[in-house]
């Protein structure tokens, strides 16, 4: 089967983390896979795998949302055309070319899938949550034109279905993680920081992402010596909070961690995970962190709220969490045993339901589905990789 595969490489997002780990599990598993994403040629040095790639021309790129040029649609259709996928997979990348496709896939008659990710405040309780709903009010009809629609929770189809998409038609798949790689270990970073507890935030530093609240109850805390937080991510809001939340107050700013290996390393040396976010879809490295067996703290935003439920984490209200953390950071502190049994449940958790493996197989499920519902098309000649678009 060869998958056309619509996504992102840069900049570095949960779609980006996304794409690169469900296209390199299915070419283990046999598939041809296709890479169609927004990018000029020079920022493709580095490859996540050998599949052929499609730069599609664009006009702006950012973390959020992206503007393709006029010819981006030409590119697409012409490039599906001599690609002759049996099925079109698109990781949204929030484009005006997302109301396209199902145009230009109807046209080709190939099978349309999209994976969903705008995140969400399932109650809609402040202004940026409202403004995200917006993105579903604006999705939706477009979205009933897809064949399939891949969503993290039931709180998303609910959402969706009551926008008056086809139930059948929205499918839930949860975001995944290799579970091989990441696994509780030792790091050194506690030894490197003079620390016997280490509390981590890995996100951006944005607004949605709610990180002064964190930073704010760390430092009404006053967690000690002992216990370092470290900030992992870059953003928006990192300028300006960094010179007021630092190794004073036992902050440590991290930065962008590009190399996996390291992100891993530092999780593993970590005891207790944060993500204080006013917005979520479904957190990979909320889920990151789970599998390293990190206690886990996050919002009820998005579909965290369900990943942590029945005990697995401590789930926070999306307001007042500047509250809620100062009471619950030295609770942390004083109660390694806590600690440690919140974390083996949080493994437990991933083990259970969230597996990189699962969503593989379910997506296998999904496009044989939609497959055996078209005719079967003629596989190419794999196309000359020098002679890329």
């Amino acid at each position: 089967m060869h998958i056309a595969w619509l996504g992102k490489k840069s900049p570095f997002c949960g779609n980006v983390t996304y794409g690169r780990e469900i296209t390199n599990h299915l070419l283990e598993r046999g598939y041809q896979v296709s890479f169609f994403h927004f990018a000029q040629q020079e920022e493709c040095d580095q490859k996540w795998n050998e599949c052929p790639e499609v730069f599609l021309p664009f006009l702006y790129k950012s973390q959020i949302y992206t503007i393709p040029s006029p010819k981006s649609s030409q590119v697409l259709m012409r490039s599906l055309r001599e690609f002759k996928p049996d099925i079109v997979h698109a990781s949204l990348t929030l484009s005006p070319l997302d109301f396209r496709l199902p145009d230009i896939c109807r046209e080709l008659g190939i099978p349309l899938v999209a994976t969903f990710h705008p995140p969400f405040d399932s109650k809609l309780r402040n202004l940026k949550s409202s403004t995200q709903y917006l993105t579903y009010q604006l999705y939706a009809p477009f979205l009933a034109n897809y064949d399939q629609v891949i969503v993290f929770s039931e709180i998303q189809k609910d959402m969706l279905v009551k926008l008056g998409i086809p139930r059948g038609t929205v499918k839930i798949i949860p975001n995944g993680v290799d579970q091989k790689k990441y696994t509780p270990g030792y790091g050194g970073l506690k030894q490197k920081f003079k620390a016997k507890r280490l509390f981590v935030y890995q996100g951006r530093i944005a607004i949605e992402k709610n990180v002064e609240s964190l930073l704010k109850a760390w430092r009404l805390a006053n967690m000690g010596d002992d216990c370092k937080l470290l900030i992992i991510g870059d953003g928006p809001l990192k300028s300006s909070l960094e010179p007021l939340y630092n190794e004073d107050l036992g902050v440590i700013w991290l930065g962008f961690i590009g190399d996996e290996t390291k992100r891993i390393e530092t999780l593993q040396s970590a005891d207790v995970f944060i993500l204080p976010s006013l917005v979520e879809g479904l957190s990979l490295s909320l889920l990151e962190a789970m599998a390293c067996g990190l206690a886990c703290i996050a919002t009820d935003a998005g579909a965290d709220g369900e990943v942590l439920n029945d005990g697995t984490g401590v789930v926070l209200d999306t307001q007042g969490v500047t509250g809620q953390l100062k009471t619950l950071l030295p609770l942390f502190r004083d109660q390694p045993e806590l600690v440690t049994l919140l974390g083996n449940k949080a493994r437990q958790r991933v083990l259970d339901r969230y597996t990189l493996s699962n969503n593989i197989a379910q997506l296998e499920a999904l496009y044989r589905s939609l497959c055996s519902h078209t005719p079967s098309l003629e596989l190419p000649t794999p196309p000359n990789l020098e002679a890329r678009i």
